[in-house]
């Protein structure tokens, strides 16, 4: 079942031409209305009547979060501020908060792109949708619910927190899908456990999980521990919010992005250069349709790769890959590029480890060190000490394994790291760089 067939199934002739025309449309309305985009075309001796092809967008310089912070809190607008009809920010944990703008149209767009995507997930009107992100001036929350209401499902806007009472809602109000950040999702299925729930019990069957990078093996995770098909949804606020991409149910193999409102390319992140389908890279997207605040190649430091093969779903849209991390997240051990979601995937694996980990980055004199500090199962913590001292070997030889990197392993008792209803934190670093 597809909500909207028309512009999902366009064949890549015609979705590429209505990405041209609408890409001539914003670049115009930019130049013309946002004096950041008039001198950054100007800068790189670029007007709008020369684009000529969808390929001549890899010639414009690049948006940074950088630029949106100079620009706080609203310079970066097309739009009047009368036209404006509601505002998000993101949280501004490092500096200002970025800002943006939404128009009527730009509500209605974001409203159907989330519908369209839990129509992919396997949403549909007869579901009762909790939803667990956060509403304010996060976008995840209103963002799903608006998608909810739209496909004509009942939405649940229980927002995080309070997750005793949040299973209470599932069990009571017979919640059949669940939409939240992948780590919380573990942490109701361990307070579940706790209050003598049964995942298996309630009518969940779907769950959509985004806000943050989450490995394969932890898919496995959920799936198993909450009784349900889990989805990987993919969204910032500066591009929209959640639904500017997501996995379809039939595959699961990559998150279809709604090419019809975005372009994505995946650059290096250290040259800029554009990079052939397939290779990792950074995603960098361009938004044709937003009115409020469009953005032109906005590197989104989200490290992932681009495939344009057909999909079982029929669907014609490009595919992301799951996201590996962010540029701006991996780590550097003594040379060796980590991301957190590379050793979660590790963790999971391994039998008696619970999916709650820290990493904690020092330097001692010239060297980096790397803790892994890690839970281990209820039944394990109380085990003999040579069986954790066993258990911890392991970890730090399969992560030498694979990722070439040596750390130390510290397990922990259960539920002592520290739980979070949004987004994960997943590394201390102490060294100063």
């Amino acid at each position: 079942m597809f909500f909207d067939e028309e512009f999902e199934t366009l064949p890549r002739p015609a979705l590429e031409a209505l990405q041209f025309k609408r890409l001539q449309n914003v670049l115009e309305r930019v130049n013309a209305n946002v004096p950041f985009y008039k001198t950054s075309f100007a800068r790189a001796g670029f007007s709008p009547s020369d684009l000529k092809c969808l390929d001549d967008l890899q010639g414009l310089p690049f948006t940074t979060k950088q630029d949106m912070r100079d620009s706080y809190p609203y310079d970066l607008f097309a739009a009047p501020m009368e036209d404006i009809v509601r505002i998000h920010a993101s949280s501004g944990t490092t500096g200002k908060p970025t800002v943006v703008g939404y128009t009527q149209k730009d509500i209605a767009t974001w409203t159907d792109l989330m519908a369209r995507s839990f129509v992919a997930a396997g949403a549909h009107k007869g579901d009762i949708i909790h939803n667990a992100y956060g509403y304010g001036l996060f976008t995840g929350g209103l963002g799903a619910h608006y998608g909810a209401e739209r496909l004509g499902a009942s939405v649940i806007p229980i927002s995080g927190g309070n997750t005793k009472r949040q299973i209470m809602i599932m069990q009571d109000f017979g919640s059949t899908v669940l939409t939240c950040t992948p780590s919380y999702s573990l942490f109701m299925a361990e307070e579940a456990k706790a209050e003598g729930v049964d995942f298996k019990e309630l009518k969940l069957r779907v769950g959509i999980f985004g806000a943050e990078p989450w490995s394969e093996a932890m898919r496995d995770e959920i799936e198993q521990k909450l009784n349900i098909s889990a989805i990987d949804i993919y969204g910032l606020s500066e591009i929209m919010g959640p639904g500017v991409a997501i996995e379809c149910i039939e595959a699961k193999k990559g998150l279809h992005i709604w090419e019809d409102h975005f372009i994505p390319e995946i650059i290096d992140p250290v040259t800029g250069q554009r990079l052939p389908e397939g290779e990792l890279g950074e995603l960098v997207i361009t938004t044709i349709t937003k009115q409020g605040i469009p953005l032109i190649r906005y590197r989104t430091r989200d490290i992932t790769s681009l495939t344009y093969e057909p999909c079982v779903c029929g669907r014609t849209h490009a595919r992301i890959a799951r996201m590996s991390g962010r540029s701006d997240d991996m780590l550097i051990i003594r040379g060796v590029n980590v991301f957190p979601s590379q050793i979660e995937a590790i963790l999971v694996g391994i039998e008696g480890i619970e999916p709650h980990y820290m990493l904690i980055v020092d330097r001692q004199g010239t060297m980096d060190t790397l803790t892994v500090q890690v839970e281990v199962s209820e039944a394990l913590f109380s085990d003999e000490i040579k069986v954790l001292q066993a258990l911890s070997r392991r970890v730090e030889k399969e992560i030498k394994d694979m990722l070439g990197v040596t750390c130390t392993a510290k397990l922990v008792e259960p539920k002592t790291i520290q739980r979070s209803e949004g987004k994960a934190k997943r590394v201390t670093d102490n060294r100063k760089l």
